[in-house]
C-alpha cells in the first residue's frame, strides 16, 4: 500500500441512501450523485501504508450507522497495531519467507475486531502528545529489522515479543485494557458488542478464470498474508452485488490499482480512456475502454492490474453522457474538488477492482445461493 503525506481534514458527513439530484461539478465532469450511503468523516493514513484500515474502519462505521447505532469514530491504528502483532509471529514462524509491511487487506480488520474488540479514536489514536499525523516509516523499518535480526538466532526466546510491544508501545502509545467512554466502561471486545459488530456478517468477494466461479479460494496477492479467503463470481455478478449493497443501504469496501494514468486522487476521478494520452483526460469525459472477464484476467496475471489501495464504496452517480461511476471515500484528506472524495467509472471498477468487502445480506439472494451463502 502506498505512503502519503497528507493533512487531516475532515470532509461533510454522507445523507442516508436516496435517489438525488446532487450535481457535482469539475472542469467539465457533471456528476450526477444518484446513491448515497451514510458515513463518517474523511480522514488522512498520512505517511503509512495503511489505507486497509482507514477503508475498512469507515466500512464498519458505516455498518454501524446502518444499524441505528449513531456516528462512531473507531481507531484505525489500534487495528494496525494488532496487526503488526500478528504479522510478526507469521514472520518469524515462517522463518521470513512471508511478508511483513505495512500493507493488509479488510479481513484482517474484521479479524481483530473479532479476536481483540475495537477501540474509539478518542481513546486510542496511535499518535504521541505533539504529534499531529501519523507515520510510520520509521517505525515499519526498525520492526523489521527487529525481525530480520531475531531470525539470525538458531534458537528463539520469548523476549523478542516483548521488545517487539515495546517499540509499538514507544511509537504508537499503550493500548487501555479498559476505557471509560460516553460514561460507560468497556474493554475493546465490549465496545465492540456493544456496537453490535458481528465478523460473520462480512464476506470477501473477487472475479477472477483461474478459479472455479460460486467457490472460495485464497486470493493470491502479496497483502494477504492471512491467508483470507475470497468468494469468486463472475464480473458481471461482482458489478450486480455492489449496485445491489448501495441501493439497499450497504456500502462496500474496495480493493484495487490506482497506479493508472487514469487515476487521479487530485482531480477526483478514475477513468479507462481509450487514448490514454488525452491531454483533457481529467477535464472531459470520453470514450472508455470496453472491459471483459478475459481482459481482467490478463491484467491481473501480467501485473497490469495490482492490489494496492483500499477505499471506502459510498454510492452511485452518472456523468453527463450517463456513464455510471462509483463514489469513493479516500483516505488520503480533503483534496479534490470533491473534498477527498472521488469518482470511479464503471469501466475502471470493471478491470481495476481487485476485490470487495460486504454485509452477506447485501449480496442478491439468487447470487447468495450460487455462492451457497
Amino acid at each position: 500500500m502506498r505512503l502519503f503525506k497528507i493533512t487531516l481534514i475532515s470532509a461533510a458527513l454522507c445523507l442516508s441512501v436516496s435517489v438525488m439530484a446532487q450535481v457535482e461539478v469539475a472542469n467539465n465532469y457533471q456528476i450526477e450523485v444518484t446513491q448515497k450511503v451514510e458515513c463518517t468523516p474523511v480522514k488522512s493514513q498520512d505517511r503509512t501504508g495503511t489505507c486497509w484500515s482507514f477503508a475498512t474502519a469507515s466500512f464498519l462505521e458505516s455498518e454501524i450507522i446502518r444499524n441505528g447505532k449513531g456516528f462512531h469514530d473507531l481507531s484505525e491504528m489500534y487495528v494496525v497495531r494488532n496487526v503488526y502483532r500478528d504479522k510478526a509471529q507469521n514472520y518469524v514462524l515462517r522463518q521470513g519467507k512471508a511478508n511483513f509491511s505495512q500493507g493488509s487487506l479488510s479481513h484482517d480488520l474484521i479479524k481483530v475486531a473479532h479476536r481483540h474488540g475495537v477501540v474509539p479514536e478518542a481513546v486510542f489514536s496511535g499518535k504521541l502528545e505533539g504529534e499531529e499525523i501519523h507515520d510510520h516509516s520509521e517505525l515499519s523499518s526498525i520492526l523489521k529489522g527487529m525481525l530480520d535480526g531475531v531470525l539470525k538466532r538458531k534458537r528463539l526466546s520469548k523476549k523478542w515479543k516483548m521488545a517487539f510491544d515495546a517499540v509499538l508501545d514507544t511509537y504508537l502509545g499503550e493500548v487501555p485494557e479498559q476505557f471509560d467512554f460516553e460514561g460507560k466502561t468497556y474493554t475493546p471486545q465490549t465496545y465492540a458488542d456493544h456496537l453490535g459488530i458481528n465478523p460473520s456478517d462480512y464476506v470477501s468477494i473477487t472475479s477472477y478464470t483461474h478459479h472455479p466461479f460460486y467457490e472460495s479460494f485464497v486470493l493470491e496477492i502479496p497483502d494477504n498474508y492471512s491467508n483470507g479467503s475470497f468468494y469468486n463470481v463472475p464480473l458481471a455478478d461482482l458489478q450486480a452485488i455492489v449496485k445491489h449493497a448501495v441501493d439497499q443501504g450497504y456500502s462496500v469496501a474496495w480493493d484495487g490499482d490506482v497506479s493508472e494514468k487514469g487515476f487521479s486522487a487530485k482531480a477526483g476521478l478514475a477513468v479507462l480512456p481509450v487514448d490514454e494520452k488525452r491531454e483533457d483526460l481529467f477535464e472531459k469525459p470520453g470514450d472508455e475502454q470496453k472491459v471483459s472477464q478475459d481482459l481482467r484476467q490478463e491484467t491481473f496475471e501480467s501485473y497490469s492490474t495490482t492490489d494496492d489501495h483500499l477505499m471506502h464504496l459510498t454510492g452511485m452517480a452518472k456523468d453527463q453522457n450517463g456513464t455510471v461511476y462509483y463514489q469513493i471515500k479516500n483516505s488520503w484528506g480533503e483534496i479534490s474538488d470533491y473534498k477527498g472524495y472521488l469518482y470511479m467509472s464503471e469501466p475502471y471498477f470493471q478491470l481495476k477492482t481487485v476485490a470487495i468487502m460486504v454485509h452477506k445480506d447485501a449480496i442478491p439472494r439468487a447470487i447468495a445461493e450460487k455462492m451457497n451463502l
